[in-house]
């Protein structure tokens, strides 16, 4: 494989994950309306598009900033510090970023249901396309793995075997929406119990990942993500203490 994949259509060259960077956050987004109309939304339309744009916006700030964060040395040398901000970003600090946008904006217009459960499946299938888009790219992005001698260890574009941690991720999130949705079918979860457990999941699966990943050392061995991971789960920590908060009955 020859890295980054790259579509030709005459003299123009489009990078694959330009391409599946848009296409997931698309069709995460179409997903999104399907199951809002499927599951019958108890959040009334122009609350709705509050936490919407909470989210958005939340995400985009949180995203940036975290991003711009997980290597310090790196930011203090960079010439323009808002660009550097701009053209860093990782998912952990979109997914943090945008809970404090939504429970912000909810707290502003009083709204008091849980909003995420409706997100959480289209979330996990945009992100699902886009970690596509981030392989193609090999080495050539912010998302590969370290040196590994593992039989499915690949060479993402420098010649060194390498932890395809993009593909972990994936099969990731495909075993997370298949355990969330037998999960569903064999228990009644209380409102916004399916978004708590995937944030739990990721922020676990993504404190374990960034081990085989390199990354900046920001505190007792941690990297900057692994913070804002346990961060994330001391906020989720009464669910996790405590599971049965997560379930009404069998059904």
């Amino acid at each position: 494989m020859k890295f980054p994949f790259i579509i030709e259509i005459g003299a123009t060259k489009i990078l694959w994950h330009v391409v599946l960077e848009t296409l997931g956050l698309f069709t995460g987004f179409r997903y999104f309306l399907y199951i809002r109309k499927k599951e019958k939304d108890s959040i009334q339309d122009s609350n709705r598009i509050w936490i919407l744009i909470g989210a958005i916006f939340g995400a985009l700030l949180g995203s940036r900033l975290i991003g711009g964060l997980e290597n310090p040395a790196e930011m203090m040398q960079a010439k323009n510090i808002f660009r550097y901000f701009y053209e860093n970003k990782t998912i952990v600090g979109g997914f943090l970023g945008g809970l404090f946008g939504v429970e912000f904006v909810k707290y502003i217009i009083g709204e008091k249901r849980k909003s995420g459960d409706l997100f959480t499946y289209p979330i996990i299938l945009g992100l699902i396309i886009g970690r596509i888009g981030c392989f193609s790219m090999g080495v050539y992005e912010q998302t590969y793995g370290t040196a590994s001698s593992l039989p499915w260890a690949l060479n993402l574009g420098d010649g060194i075997l390498r932890h395809p941690v993009t593909l972990y991720e994936i099969f990731f999130l495909l075993c997370t929406w298949v355990a969330l949705a037998l999960l569903e079918n064999k228990y009644e979860l209380t409102e916004g119990s399916r978004f708590k457990i995937f944030m739990i999941l990721y922020l676990l699966f993504r404190f374990m990942l960034d081990f085989i990943k390199p990354h900046f050392t920001f505190i007792i061995g941690l990297s900057t993500i692994q913070v804002i991971s346990v961060a994330g789960l001391v906020y989720y920590a009464p669910f996790i203490l405590n599971p049965k908060r997560f379930i009404i009955a069998p059904n």
